[in-house]
């Protein structure tokens, strides 16, 4: 399967809302909705509520701690959200079952899963499940996906994510999306690069030291380093390479990582896995800021090369493309954010999945005594949540 390069100013059509649906939206349960600060995969959900209810549809967000979006029902798993043990299985298990509980008092016409323990729970669910792979498909977690059958449908977040695993029921491929006009638009950039994200050997971050300094510019580097893995990293590969031209910023917050990405004369994604999308890389450009990233995962989906960005094959290039980012067009970079990853276009994508799901998966109904069917159901839930214990203790939640 080819992966197409993205084009400037390629608007997409959004066709008008048929039919309301009811949705209930499960969101990993680690942060609030939106977050705070770290979370991609909750910002995404938290933008996707706002747009569904906004084009008519109901929704019921199940979630961790509290919300901010429009959704007209919030379900909470977790009073508070067990950010602290982010990398831990039993939290998105225990999540997983208490969805499972919350689903069965709900009339929902389609149950959309951002998790990656809850489609476990779909199996014998009469309601049609549609998940959303925010990690990587192929290997273990393509061999999960693969056993749970056609109890579900998957949409990817990219053609490339897509393509690693050709044989999953996909049912669509949607964009990551944001809000541009929450962005700040900054054309006169300062004289550092920026790198955001988590610190580890995927992400990269001392292969952006590195470039930035062989560029001859300052660095500043914003991310999550909590756990264990992260530390290891750090203390191994970004200590022995600080210096007085690298700033280290720790987590930014919301307005943080915004000023950051606005003021910064380029984004540095110097990635070594084949990431499913980048959502900071949409963020950066809706600043005005162009991207230098190494071809990797979605990324040529994601910039157009020599307007929005570079995009090169080895590190050792990353110099000279800062030097050639920064003469690039800052009002490109929004205007290319602004056509090609709208909310309201990425919550198109997911109308027409529920749709096709809820075509596809017609589950007869089996018309029992509600006691019984009750009993059958926490019957299997039991039994899937016996499955979900007994994956590895070292499994990473979904998107991290």
């Amino acid at each position: 399967m080819s992966v197409p390069t993205s084009t400037l100013f390629r608007t997409p059509e959004v066709a008008a809302t048929p039919q309301r649906l009811h949705i209930a939206m499960i969101a990993p349960p680690y942060f609030d909705v939106p977050p705070a600060a770290y979370g991609g995969v909750e910002a995404v959900v938290a933008d996707l509520v706002d747009a569904l209810v906004g084009r008519g549809h109901q929704v019921t967000l199940i979630g961790a701690g509290k919300h901010g979006t429009r959704a007209q029902r919030f379900l909470a798993s977790y009073e508070v959200g067990p950010s602290d043990r982010l990398g831990e299985p039993l939290p998105e298990v225990a999540h997983a079952a208490q969805v499972a509980r919350l689903l069965e008092g709900l009339d929902v016409d389609v149950v959309h899963d951002h998790t990656l323990a809850g489609p476990l729970l779909a199996r014998g669910r009469p309601t049609p499940t549609v998940v959303t792979v925010h990690g990587p498909a192929s290997g273990d977690p393509g061999d999960y996906y693969r056993a749970l059958g056609e109890t579900v449908r998957f949409v990817a977040i990219s053609d490339a994510q897509r393509a690693t695993a050709p044989g999953l029921p996909w049912v669509a491929t949607v964009h990551n999306a944001i809000r541009a006009d929450t962005f700040p638009f900054r054309a006169d950039k300062e004289d550092f690069a920026f790198f955001l994200g988590r610190f580890c050997e995927d992400k990269a971050p001392h292969l952006a030291i590195e470039a930035a300094r062989a560029a001859g510019m300052p660095i500043v580097l914003a991310g999550k380093c909590t756990e264990p893995p992260e530390r290891a990293y750090f203390a191994r590969e970004i200590e022995p390479r600080l210096g007085p031209d690298t700033t280290i910023f720790g987590v930014a917050d919301a307005a943080a990582k915004r000023d950051l990405l606005s003021r910064a004369a380029c984004l540095l994604f110097p990635i070594q896995w084949e990431e499913p999308f980048g959502l900071v890389v949409i963020e950066a450009m809706a600043c005005g800021t162009p991207v230098v990233a190494l071809r990797r995962g979605a990324v040529p989906e994601l910039i157009v090369p020599g307007q929005t960005g570079v995009i090169v094959d080895r590190p050792d290039e990353l110099p000279a493309a800062i030097a050639a980012a920064r003469r690039l067009d800052p009002g490109l970079c929004r205007k290319h954010a602004e056509a090609n990853f709208t909310t309201d276009g990425m919550a198109a994508g997911y109308e027409a999945a529920y749709r096709q799901t809820m075509a596809e998966i017609t589950s007869p109904r089996i018309l029992l005594r509600e006691s019984e069917g009750r009993d059958l159901q926490s019957a299997a839930d039991a039994a899937a949540v016996d499955d979900l214990l007994a994956l590895s203790d070292d499994a990473r939640p979904v998107g991290r």
